[in-house]
């Protein structure tokens, strides 16, 4: 399993796609409705609050089982709601 700080980067990362995914569609369609890009964008610093916030505290710390699959549903999550915003881009 990766370690936590590696999980943290790559929630960075995708974050910070997200946001430059939204700025560059707002620089390339002119006729962009900028409360719409300025939603997509919290949304994704939202996602990144939260993901962060759930990986320094993962669930039964003791059982490494637990910690294992908590990790797991952390990055499933994390995948679902990075496609989930990055569809919500796409249709600006």
């Amino acid at each position: 399993m990766a370690s936590v700080r590696e999980l943290k980067k790559d929630i960075n990362f995708l974050a910070s796609e997200l946001i430059t995914e939204a700025y560059v569609k707002q620089l390339l369609n002119e006729s962009a409705d900028d409360d719409k890009i300025a939603g997509v964008v919290v949304k994704a610093i939202e996602f990144r609050n939260n993901l962060v916030a759930r990986a320094n505290h993962p669930d039964g710390k003791d059982n490494p089982k637990m910690v294992k699959a908590f990790y797991r549903e952390l990055r499933k999550d994390m995948m679902e709601k990075f496609l989930e915003i990055s569809k919500e881009t796409n249709e600006l």
